[in-house]
């Protein structure tokens, strides 16, 4: 791959990067908040249940979309570092070049379509 081309996945993982991150930070903040918190309330009476139960689950999603951040937030660093190996673009198990077309839609990714997808039937065989 030429080093514009990589240069311009660079480009594409760091602004991915920077954007979880940030996204991250912000679902962080929600997830250590409480309901005083967040809604200014300084007083000491209880809260209705349902109101208990809305804000545990907002704080359940946020949890669980911080933590898919977090998994995709290692992939784009995996993909950085491969790509300062030199070993960038080429699927983890064939070994040929990933399509620039999926590496633009997907930069982060280690495997060409032909080996994802057999890897994603393999999965859906063991359910």
């Amino acid at each position: 791959m030429k080093k514009s081309e990589l240069k311009k996945y660079e480009k594409l993982l760091l602004k991915k990067r920077e954007e979880m991150v940030a996204l991250r930070n912000d679902r962080k903040t929600q997830i250590d908040s409480t309901i005083k918190e967040a809604t200014g309330d300084i007083s000491g009476y209880s809260y209705h249940m349902a109101d208990q139960g809305t804000d545990a689950m907002e704080r359940e999603k946020a949890f669980m979309l911080t933590s898919k951040s977090g998994r995709l937030l290692y992939h784009i660093d995996e993909a950085l570092r491969r790509l300062r190996k030199g070993v960038y673009g080429n699927c983890h198990t064939c070994g040929k070049p990933i399509s620039k077309a999926r590496l633009e839609a997907v930069p982060h990714a280690r495997y060409c379509i032909e080996c994802k997808e057999k890897e994603e039937n393999a999965k859906k065989s063991r359910r």
